[in-house]
């Protein structure tokens, strides 16, 4: 599959790194030489320095002959344009563009991205996405992660494991005697900085990040299992009234009416805004770190609070501050890779990347085959993959237990007529099955692959 990446920043180095990995053909255009010579000397792609939507510049990026354009540049208008270029000029089947600007994106102005118009066929807004993100993590209180797969029958959630965790150092076969009928498979667990792809006979030591599948009709009882009863937060409070806070506080609104929210929001003249666009939401202004500001917003008789400034270092010092005041729980935006690894000695319990949100919604709508969603879980890790058996898959028709999986390759969950299978050896996958994996990095090409609709089957 041929590709042209607009924009070579974090998320279009990350788009295209996933993409050539899995041998397709890579093209990425910026106006920065550094950040082509970036993409050159790490990637398996190629880099062109130029404007992403000057017709000469796509042409030389071989757009004539490319299947998808991905326009991810720091410009809205410079995405938008590069759409409409390669559908006019050179009708590039498929069109996907990131758009930050939210007056774009009103519903009263839907008919701007049509084939007529700005004919661009998925956009990611990333303050959207990331508000939804952070909204998913409210709901399992104890989580790090959660992730809602085959229409909300299933969830990916991540915990860490306590000192006071039952279940560590138990041997992973010995969960299902455990909890004969608690329908989890844990697919991954981050020990430090290292990932594992975990086997029956691996446990949980104190500190590890793991992620499992659950039944949506048990993850209360999951969590539980983990040591994790923490009641549902019912006081919030958001620090910064940017687009992301807003639309999180508008989200609460609408979804969790029962949670009490308050935003603290810096500039007067933005928190007078959103102030008149929120109904049961107080918003204060004041700076975050004010510790006076803080104790107005009674940041200690909060459950949960979510930074999400737009400054990584406002984020994280905030954060600790509201549980140094004594709020249980602290989830932090921070754009910066650099940072994730001092999170979790800091005592923030959850980080949302927007870098990782919005790769992973882009990557969703590039794979081929009969696969439906596709959820990064943490860099350099691997994939979460949602796909639809077909009848030529080599999955089908024959027990789990003579299946020649790829090392790195974890089934999570089967789901039929609505109902989750856990995965066992004799375990039959049936044709039309939803299909819930982990894939390790190095595999993800091959499990593609698996899933991909084969010409024999027309």
């Amino acid at each position: 599959m041929k590709v042209i990446v607009c924009g070579a920043g974090q998320v279009g180095f990350n788009i295209a790194r996933h993409l050539a990995m899995e041998n397709n053909d890579v093209t990425v255009i910026d106006q920065e030489p550094e950040l082509i010579r970036r993409i050159s000397d790490t990637l398996d792609a190629q880099g062109i320095v130029g404007h992403a939507s000057n017709p000469d510049v796509l042409e030389q990026a071989g757009i004539a002959d490319a299947d998808i354009i991905i326009a991810v540049t720091y410009a809205d208008e410079v995405n938008m344009v590069a759409c409409q270029v390669a559908h006019s000029l050179f009708d590039v089947p498929t069109k996907i563009a990131r758009i930050r600007q939210q007056s774009y994106l009103q519903p009263i102005y839907a008919n701007l991205f049509t084939r007529d118009h700005l004919p661009i066929d998925v956009i990611i807004s990333p303050e959207i996405e990331v508000a939804r993100a952070v909204t998913r993590r409210l709901e399992v209180p104890g989580a790090f992660e959660m992730i809602p797969l085959v229409d909300g029958r299933v969830k990916l959630i991540g915990v860490k494991c306590e000192e006071t965790c039952p279940l560590i150092n138990t041997p992973l076969r010995q969960l299902t005697q455990l909890f004969p009928d608690l329908n989890i498979v844990i697919v991954g667990i981050m020990r430090g900085a290292k990932p594992m792809v975990p086997t029956a006979e691996d446990f949980m030591v104190p500190g590890d990040e793991v992620y499992f599948v659950v039944d949506s009709e048990q993850v209360r009882r999951a969590m539980a299992a983990f040591g994790h009863e923490e009641p549902e937060a019912r006081r919030l409070l958001i620090f910064g009234g940017g687009n992301i806070g807003l639309f999180l506080a508008q989200e609460v609104e609408r979804e969790h009416s029962w949670v009490k929210a308050k935003i603290i929001e810096g500039r007067k003249e933005r928190a007078d805004k959103i102030s008149g666009l929120l109904e049961n939401t107080m918003v204060i202004c004041g700076d975050v770190l004010d510790s006076e500001i803080l104790a107005e917003a009674n940041v200690a008789n909060t459950e949960t609070v979510v930074a999400v400034t737009n400054d990584d270092e406002t984020n994280i010092l905030s954060s600790l501050l509201a549980k140094r005041y004594g709020c249980q729980r602290a989830i932090t935006l921070i754009n910066k890779g650099t940072y994730e690894p001092l999170i979790g000695s800091l005592g923030i319990d959850v980080v949302v990347s927007p870098r990782n949100i919005t790769v992973s919604s882009i990557l969703q709508h590039v794979r081929r085959g009969r696969i439906h969603s596709v959820h990064t879980l943490r860099e350099g890790f691997g994939e979460l993959i949602e796909a639809e058996a077909l009848q030529t898959s080599e999955l089908v028709g024959t027990p789990l237990k003579e299946v020649e999986l790829p090392e790195g390759v974890v089934l999570g969950a089967i789901v039929r007529d609505g109902k989750m299978i856990c995965p066992r050896g004799s375990t039959v996958v049936q044709a039309k099955d939803r299909v819930v994996l982990f894939a390790a990095e190095e595999v993800i090409r091959q499990v593609e692959k698996m899933f991909a609709v084969q010409l024999e089957y027309f």
